[in-house]
């Protein structure tokens, strides 16, 4: 899905990612509950969820949650902190070293603006996240932003825009505060 295609609710596609969402939230609720220790168990539900296994060296620390799983691409060593929500029906990348923070929330999709639209459409834009990244806690990624390799996300931003790399973007509208 891209920024400039829409999702007919209610069509073939639609419907389509409607049963995965349930099966993924089946999915998501078991993993939320296992014991913390059991990692055979945790192991196999992201390989489910996911449709692979994790990466070497990616670890999750549960709750975790995704409407999709199979457009959720994790490179080696990424870190995720509890309770985090990826909403990546359109596709969310994470590269090699990726640290993200306790209840960071990634959206890639949406709906239109203008209100006659509004329930008849999903919108969609991928999210791409380069090497070494930091993703502070509370953070919100919207649909679209590519951030760019040894970026910092401050805890709390709201992320509507590209961040360029080696940068540190803070604030509810995050902007770029400074750069190195």
């Amino acid at each position: 899905m891209s920024s400039d295609r829409l999702m007919r609710i209610h069509s073939p596609e639609f419907q389509a990612m409607a049963e995965r969402v349930v099966r993924v939230t089946e999915l998501t609720s078991r993993l939320n509950v296992l014991p913390f220790e059991d990692e055979a168990g945790k192991a196999e539900l992201f390989a489910q969820i996911l449709g692979r296994p994790l990466p070497p060296g990616a670890t999750i620390h549960p709750p975790f949650y995704t409407d999709h799983g199979l457009n959720l691409d994790l490179a080696d060593r990424v870190f995720i902190n509890q309770n985090c929500t990826f909403l990546d029906y359109a596709g969310i990348r994470l590269g090699e070293r990726v640290m993200i923070g306790p209840k960071v929330t990634f959206i890639t999709s949406g709906h239109p603006v203008d209100p006659g639209e509004r329930r008849l459409y999903l919108t969609g834009a991928p999210i791409d996240v380069a090497e070494n990244v930091w993703i502070g806690a509370g953070a919100t990624i919207l649909p679209g932003v590519s951030i760019g390799r040894d970026a910092v996300v401050a805890a709390g931003a709201v992320v509507a825009d590209d961040v360029p790399p080696a940068s540190l973007v803070t604030g509810t509208k995050a902007t770029v505060h400074r750069t190195w």
